[in-house]
């Protein structure tokens, strides 16, 4: 206890409501939050190092693990900055193929996210229903990659495979099914109950020139009265053609986050239909053989095969000399990848622009002043995903 009679409190990095090993640093007036320090770094794993060690090609894998909660979308912010590099034009059914899946890869990431944050705040009910959808999803995207959280099926090129059989079937029943449930489920049981309300309801209010002032983005900015999507300011994968809103909030408050991820689910199914109905045919691959791997298709024995991956991966793969940068709207916010080129076949240099790093400035400027009892629901609906933050 200070001379002062104010507390400092220890806050994780165990506790459950920081959804990963955050800790923050809290000064306490009685149960007033005077002053909040978060503390980074217990999930470092210097992947941006590594980065640099490793050939384009062999990082892939590595992006999985930043957002695990949302692999695809680091898939394709690192393989569209590699793309943008070589200036090298992905096939159509591979364009629209990233488009849909990123857009259920959006959804997945917030039902899990929705039903955490409904445990934080006392509404244990919810999590199983966003789990039976959920669910859906991962057997998507297994049967797309054989895995269903480090998905890694986006490639330098196009995709790693074509899509399976099967898969326009599996992805229609979902759009078909969703809607209803996100209706009359998650909205009836979360959104009017008065208890949740009065958990989220002025609670944690970012208002619009901090959010713009911190630089953070996705749901955190939009919430906060800022309509900016980079699906729409910066238009990548075709997103100019497809028909969606952004949803905006009004009061910049955890109510307002949580709204606005309702309704991106529901432009997520939006544009998700859209793609399923223009999914064309044709390659799903780039047919440069000094970047990309051959196509399922061509017969080659298993030594030929590794043979080629090695030519790619050690020898042919020769990128000009250069800077990019190149982002998306992951469903965090944006999600960017800045790489140096020296013409060899590893990065020079390679970093991340990881939205929830950025996004976890304004903890403080939503939590100083304000009850200690609203922090849990105050992060919980920022959720930070310490693997991204940390990297």
């Amino acid at each position: 206890m200070a001379e002062n009679k104010r507390m400092i409190l220890n806050m994780g990095p165990q506790h459950p409501s920081t959804h990963g090993v955050l800790r923050i640093i809290l000064e306490l007036d009685g149960e007033t939050v005077v002053k909040l320090t978060p503390v980074i770094g217990y999930l470092h794993r210097g992947v941006e190092k590594l980065g640099e060690n490793l050939t384009y090609h062999q990082f892939i894998p590595l992006t999985d693990r930043e957002d695990y909660l949302a692999a695809l979308s680091n898939n394709l912010a690192y393989c569209m900055t590699v793309e943008k590099l070589l200036e090298l034009e992905v096939p159509p059914r591979a364009m629209v193929a990233r488009v849909l899946l990123t857009e259920l890869q959006r959804i997945a990431a917030h039902l899990l996210w929705l039903g955490a944050f409904g445990l934080d705040i006392g509404a244990m009910s919810l999590f199983f229903y966003v789990m039976r959808e959920r669910e859906l999803l991962l057997d998507i995207f297994e049967s797309c990659a054989g895995a269903r959280l480090t998905i890694n099926y986006f490639e330098i090129g196009g995709l790693r495979k074509d899509l399976p059989d099967g898969f326009e079937k599996q992805v229609s029943d979902f759009i078909n099914l969703f809607p209803d449930r996100l209706k009359n489920d998650y909205e009836k049981l979360f959104m009017g109950n008065k208890i949740v309300r009065m958990r989220t309801e002025g609670v944690g209010v970012l208002s619009k020139e901090d959010a713009i002032d911190l630089g953070v983005s996705g749901y955190m900015l939009r919430a906060s009265g800022v309509p900016w999507d980079i699906r729409k300011s910066n238009p990548y994968c075709g997103y100019e053609t497809y028909d969606f809103d952004v949803p905006v909030g009004k009061n910049g408050d955890v109510f307002d986050r949580v709204w606005v991820r309702m309704e991106e689910m529901k432009q997520s199914i939006k544009i998700a239909k859209q793609a399923l109905d223009r999914l064309p045919g044709g390659a799903f691959l780039a047919g440069d053989p000094k970047v990309c791997l051959p196509p399922k298709e061509k017969v080659m024995t298993e030594m030929e095969s590794l043979i080629h991956h090695f030519k790619i991966v050690s020898e042919g793969f020769n990128p000009p000399v250069g800077e990019v940068y190149h982002s998306i709207e992951a469903p965090r916010g944006e999600l960017g990848f800045y790489i140096v080129s020296d013409g060899s076949n590893k990065p020079y240099r390679l970093k991340f622009r990881p939205p929830c790093f950025v996004n976890l400035q304004a903890l403080a400027k939503m939590a100083e002043g304000k009850l200690l009892g609203d922090l849990v629901a105050v992060i919980g609906a920022l959720e930070p995903v310490m693997g991204e933050v940390d990297r």
